[in-house]
């Protein structure tokens, strides 16, 4: 070997030991990190590799169920049969969704909600696609899945209503989550969550919507699932048993049938609302499954308004059903006595203002009992004039009008009892003479709602005591305190005598709902017929002779009022009747009363036993008839 040979072959030796030696640093260096990853901090990535493998997901519990006194189920949960979309599952979404539409139509709608998702939501996070199938759909979807790559069917659970117009306006309806109703509750940020919008769902939307429960599933590193490793379900929410009987509310409901209006029926020593209707309806099975667009607008712009609860909500002058807490307040003051009489010779005057009595020509010779039998506004006008509206104010904010009870359905509109004070706050103007007499006759700025008119009429029926409406019976174990009645504090001598005039209404001749009285012996009803004007008649219709209801467009008719108690004897219930432009309360709103105030009585609700705990201070018979 020469020189030049030796060089390289030293240069090779050399480079060849560098390289080795660096090429052992970092094998050293590699075994070292991997020393310290397996051995010194095994149980560090033990812990973080369960947490890739393990994935825990929310489970819904079972929504609480809504019953009425005596168990029927008003609001459940039922079977939704649905197909959903793992878009992770399938190369083309686009592609899965037409596989489906072949088999079960699917709009576009639908189609372009469920590609929006697909864009939002993780890869392998599941997308409800259809829902609420029926089992012939839901069957031939299973069939086909395995053609529908990504396409799963499932089963859950929905709200049902089954009741639906019926207690629209009561029950309410779920529907899904909007972003800012979302809260600290892991729940509500679930796809298709549903929550209480209106009525009782939303009242006790917590207590009914119970606590989640959880899975453990095992998923692989793109984050499929692979098995469930484990279950824990959730607390279910709690039932709501309401003071209603489902079958007086529907009897109600379809009595009412083709109006626009309101009917209330309650117990008159507790409160308990028995039924609460208002006509149209709608239903709410619509908004839990999805509204559409056209339906929306049809809601919106009917002129019967399906969507106010006309009998919390609904604001309207009392008309004459109002005369009796004017002639209550005029006793109490002294401002005259039952035997004082008015003539009424079909109106009278003040200052240069004519106010008319419904009755053209007059009621002639009028004391206090027949005004209200006969319901004689120039009678009430004097009595008004000679009381000052804040005594007919303050009378009748003690029987609970110009305010919301609070009762626990959303949306309860509080009406309005004006006074001197009221107008000058609200218009800078002063209270005009003239004013009174209208408050007189339930018209003018009063306005009352058809549950605070039942409310008033049940005051009055039992024995002038304060009671609070109620229409919870019990949540969950808990039952729903009754308040005893406290006393309104007026005269029980004044009160029999304004009962026996409404006596006289229904059941001798001459009264305005002679027609409508109950005949059966023991169920003969007291009551009062109201008919409160929307529009002022002019001098020149008066004089041409003042135009029918039935004559004028619908809007432009008078509203009808109706409130009752009985049995006379012995009185239980409680009922107002409210038609919207039904144009005379002794035409449209009694007889409708009577229908539904007879159908009370023969089945007498508050006689049977009813479901749920009991208030250690109910009121007498509330659970069972205890007299046997």
């Amino acid at each position: 070997m020469d020189i030049k040979d030796n060089d390289r072959y030293k240069m090779f030796t050399r480079r060849a030991t560098i390289m080795s030696g660096g090429a052992l640093g970092v094998m050293g260096t590699l075994f070292g990190r991997l020393y310290y990853i397996q051995v010194l901090e095994s149980e560090k990535y033990r812990v973080l590799a369960d947490d890739n493998r393990v994935s825990v997901e929310l489970l819904a519990p079972r929504r609480g169920k809504i019953l009425d006194r005596f168990g029927t189920e008003l609001a459940t949960n039922v079977s939704n049969f649905r197909l959903v979309l793992v878009p992770g599952q399938t190369r083309d979404v686009n592609a899965a969704l037409d596989a489906l539409h072949r088999v079960i139509p699917i709009s576009e709608a639908q189609r372009e909600k469920v590609l929006r998702t697909a864009k939002r939501e993780r890869k392998y996070s599941t997308i409800t696609v259809l829902e609420n199938l029926d089992w012939e759909d839901f069957a031939k979807a299973n069939i086909w899945t395995p053609d529908m790559g990504g396409i799963q069917p499932d089963a859950g659970v929905t709200r049902s209503y089954p009741f639906g117009k019926d207690l629209s306006h009561v029950v309410g309806y779920v529907a899904a989550v909007n972003e800012s109703e979302i809260d600290d509750d892991p729940l509500l940020s679930l796809p298709g969550f549903r929550i209480g919008k209106n009525g009782i769902e939303r009242a006790v939307e917590v207590e009914m919507r119970g606590t989640a429960g959880n899975r453990q599933v095992e998923v692989n590193a793109v984050g499929r699932v692979v098995r469930e490793l484990s279950r824990t379900e959730g607390d279910a929410g709690k039932d709501v048993i309401l003071t209603l009987d489902m079958e007086l509310q529907s009897y109600a409901m379809r009595r009412m049938e083709g109006e626009s209006g309101a009917a209330v029926v309650m117990d008159i020593h507790n409160g308990d609302i028995l039924a609460l209707a208002s006509v149209p309806g709608f239903d709410p099975n619509d908004f839990n499954l999805g509204l559409s667009q056209a339906k929306w607008d049809s809601l919106r712009n009917d002129e019967y308004k399906p969507l106010l609860n006309k009998a919390i909500a609904g604001q309207y002058p009392p008309g004459s059903t109002f005369k009796m807490l004017v002639a209550l307040a005029a006793l109490e003051a002294g401002v005259t006595v039952p035997q004082e009489s008015v003539t009424c010779l079909g109106s009278t005057r003040l200052g240069n203002q004519t106010f008319h009595c419904w009755k053209r020509g007059g009621h002639g010779v009028m004391n206090m009992r027949d005004s209200i039998k006969h319901s004689c506004d120039v009678y009430f006008y004097e009595i008004a004039q000679r009381l000052g509206i804040d005594r007919i104010e303050e009378m009748a904010k003690r029987f609970g009008l110009g305010k919301a009870f609070d009762f626990g359905i959303p949306g309860e509109k509080p009406g309005l009892v004006p006074s001197k004070n009221w107008k000058f706050a609200n218009t800078n103007e002063r209270w005009q003479k003239g004013e009174t007499l209208i408050a007189g006759i339930g018209q003018g700025y009063l306005l009352t709602t058809p549950l605070q008119l039942a409310v008033m009429t049940a005051q009055l029926a039992n024995g002038g005591k304060l009671i609070k409406p109620r229409i919870f019976r019990a949540v969950g174990d808990e039952a729903t305190p009754y308040e005893e009645p406290q006393p309104i504090g007026v005269s029980q001598r004044h009160l029999n005598l304004v009962l026996g005039a409404m006596d006289a209404v229904s059941n001798e001749a001459g009264g305005t709902a002679f027609g409508s009285r109950i005949a059966e012996p023991g169920m003969e009803l007291a009551g009062k017929t109201g008919t409160a004007q929307v529009r002022r008649i002019t001098a020149a219709e008066r004089a041409a002779g003042i135009i029918k209801n039935e004559d004028l467009p619908w809007n432009r008719r008078d509203h009808a009022l109706f409130v009752a108690h009985a049995p006379v004897k012995d009185p239980r219930y409680a009922i107002s009747v409210f038609v919207e432009h039904g144009g005379s309360g002794s035409r449209a709103a009694a007889p409708i009363a009577k229908d539904i105030m007879k159908k009370t009585l023969i089945k007498d609700p508050v006689r049977r036993r009813a479901v749920g705990p009991v208030a250690g201070n109910q009121a007498p018979f509330d659970v069972e008839d205890q007299r046997g």
